[in-house]
């Protein structure tokens, strides 16, 4: 990847665009924008730039094109694939949306809210509930991630099942080509069939064929009933079937339903200090899967109990569930939710593990679990077996950690081989090897092998139609 060095001269443009309070050129001050919160990805820049409006991006953009200086787009740099991060060679610059914070309108008869692009999940979340919506996107780092980043990733979390990913929450974007141009896209429309959506393409981006500025995103109605459970199964499949018994039963109202394999709730219990297990039983051995549901709806606060504890019953009459708790407060139900937030945090503390997120047909995710867990028992004896997931949209992070015989760094050493061992699976059940968290650097050769010629050609001619010269976050999602 050949990338023009930022010479003094447009270093001294592109201050000049942001004012002094707009850029970092110390390394002290800088090292926080190259570097990963997780997974080792640094690099080196000779400057990040905070622009205050979409204007001053535009100007970057532009001042940066016309150089020939490749840009790092940056939202909340809570990203675990490598494509928020800019390179080691000192010839990119960050640019951060982290002081574009305004919410710029909130419209209760057309149910959207328009945000610049840097705007903290959590603050979206928060102004939605206090006009009496909820926005449903919801993730593990909503208090520090940017709405931009988000769309950029096309993000999950735990209700896509009922409502979608961050694709199906966007009306319309605000967009700085690479050329510096700006698209205003902020349409608040349910319908427009006037040609390509163009938002699309931005959406799972990555920053690659431009800098989201602003968006329109869906809103809710804020429930004004939830319940929540705990439940054991035997194994995935009694978990599938539960699935399917709770949409007979709740319909629309199901909100969430995760999966967790005992060896994650294990790992939990041991290094993250203020969990108990629910279904603790001193007379009785570990249950070996565990699933947590949610319900929400409209109507009194109560009235999705009966229907949940019911269907509950139900699944403990067919053999399906072992056990199963039903929050009595609010608490109780963070709890639950809490120690699904922390399984990530467990799994690090655990040991050095080798990290998938994928998808699958929800039908397939008994298959899928069986078939990887067999080839990685039969590849590596000892190897620990870490899963937890969204049962109900397919994706599973499928993150096995090293025997305990191993160091760290001989089972590191495993990770392209472990890799495809499982994304081999993946790809056999027609699955993603990136259900959530993007491509970035990470996957971006793994991508390339599993995608066909023709969605690679494709995704190169968008990506040199928008961006001839190359200078929007390169070496990130597809290489042209």
């Amino acid at each position: 990847m050949t990338q023009t060095k930022v010479d003094e001269t447009t270093l001294g443009l592109l201050k000049g665009i942001v004012g002094e309070a707009g850029y970092l050129d110390r390394p002290d001050d800088m090292a926080p924008y190259c570097a990963s919160w997780r997974d080792d990805w640094v690099g080196q820049v000779p400057l990040v730039l905070r622009p205050a409006n979409t204007q001053q991006v535009a100007a970057i953009v532009e001042t940066c094109a016309a150089a020939g200086v490749a840009i790092v787009p940056q939202g909340g740099n809570t990203g675990l694939t490598g494509a928020s991060q800019p390179h080691d060679t000192g010839n990119e610059v960050v640019v951060s949306l982290n002081r574009m914070t305004t919410i710029r309108a909130l419209d209760a008869d057309d149910a959207t809210i328009t945000v610049d692009a840097g705007v903290v999940l959590h603050d979206v979340q928060r102004a939605a509930s206090e006009a009496g919506f909820l926005f449903p996107l919801s993730l593990g780092a909503e208090g520090s991630c940017r709405i931009g980043g988000n769309l950029s990733t096309n993000a999950g979390g735990v209700q896509v099942l009922r409502y979608g990913n961050a694709r199906a929450l966007t009306l319309g974007l605000e967009v700085v080509l690479p050329d510096g141009r700006i698209w205003d896209g902020l349409r608040v429309l349910a319908k427009d069939n006037t040609g390509y959506d163009l938002k699309q393409m931005f959406i799972g981006g990555e920053g690659t064929l431009g800098i989201i500025t602003g968006a329109v995103l869906r809103l809710h109605p804020r429930p004004t009933a939830r319940e929540t459970a705990f439940a054991a199964v035997s194994d995935p499949r009694a978990g599938l079937a539960v699935l399917r018994l709770l949409r007979e039963q709740m319909g629309d109202a199901l909100s969430a339903c995760e999966l967790m394999r005992r060896a994650i709730i294990d790992f939990l219990l041991e290094h993250v200090p203020g969990h108990s297990d629910p279904l603790a039983d001193p007379l009785a051995q570990p249950h070996p899967w565990y699933m947590l549901i949610e319900v929400s709806g409209q109507g009194a606060p109560d009235h999705l109990r009966a229907g949940l504890e019911d269907a509950l019953a139900r699944a403990m009459e067919q053999g399906l569930i072992t056990d199963a708790v039903m929050a009595t407060s609010q608490g109780q139900a963070a709890r639950f939710w809490k120690m699904r937030e922390d399984l990530a945090e467990a799994q690090k503390r655990a040991g050095v593990g080798i990290k998938h997120d994928v998808s699958v047909p929800v039908s397939q995710v008994p298959t899928f679990l069986a078939q990887a867990d067999a080839a990685l028992d039969a590849a590596y004896p000892g190897i620990r077996h870490c899963s937890f997931g969204h049962l109900g949209d397919g994706n599973i992070h499928y993150n096995p950690v090293a025997p305990p015989n191993w160091d760290g760094a001989r089972f590191k050493a495993e990770t392209t081989a472990i890799n495809r061992i499982v994304h081999d699976i993946v790809a056999k059940l027609n699955g993603s090897i990136s259900a959530e968290h993007g491509i970035g650097r990470l996957r971006l050769s793994e991508n390339e092998h599993y995608k066909s010629a023709v969605e690679l050609d494709m995704m190169r001619s968008i990506k040199r139609a928008l961006d001839p010269a190359n200078i929007m976050n390169p070496g990130k999602t597809i290489r042209v």
